[in-house]
């Protein structure tokens, strides 16, 4: 039976660092940055001279993150269920399973579930100086409930 080691270091002739699924724990996001009881696993966070970090974000319906930015930027892949995602000045979108956002560099935004359906995405981002995410304003219900328009093209 073959070991998993989580030493990169060259006298480890697998140079590879393994992180198995059932040592992840999920827990529960600040609730002064989310609206509503999302859960969150962490993928991987930044070790040596990378930047990046990545978690898989479960929200219930409803559920939504506050207003926030990325210094580096922030890439969604939604995994399963209904979503929302709106830039500041944009319209609300709706995002589904298979849908990437990219959102650009410093860009204040927010992303969540739908009113009636959960959602799973995870987001991946990289920290400038140690810091990822500035964190802003609740989204108020009535900019959450707005008409989605959904941005995808008809197949």
């Amino acid at each position: 039976m073959n070991s998993i080691s989580n030493d990169i270091s060259p006298a480890n002739s697998h140079g590879l660092a393994i992180a198995s699924a059932s040592e992840r724990r999920t827990v529960g996001v600040q609730p002064e940055n989310f609206t509503g009881p999302a859960q969150l696993e962490m993928l991987f966070s930044p070790e040596g001279p990378d930047r990046a970090s990545a978690g898989l974000v479960t929200f219930p319906p409803g559920a939504r993150t506050h207003w926030h930015s990325h210094p580096l930027g922030q890439t969604l892949i939604v995994t399963a269920g209904s979503g929302r995602v709106q830039r500041e000045g944009g319209p609300v979108q709706d995002i589904g399973p298979g849908d990437v956002v990219r959102i650009p560099p410093n860009t204040k935004h927010w992303h969540g579930a739908a009113p009636d359906q959960s959602m799973s995405h995870i987001a991946i981002q990289e920290a400038l100086n140690g810091k990822s995410v500035d964190w802003l304003e609740p989204v108020g219900d009535h900019q959450y409930l707005a008409y989605a328009h959904d941005q995808r093209s008809p197949s």
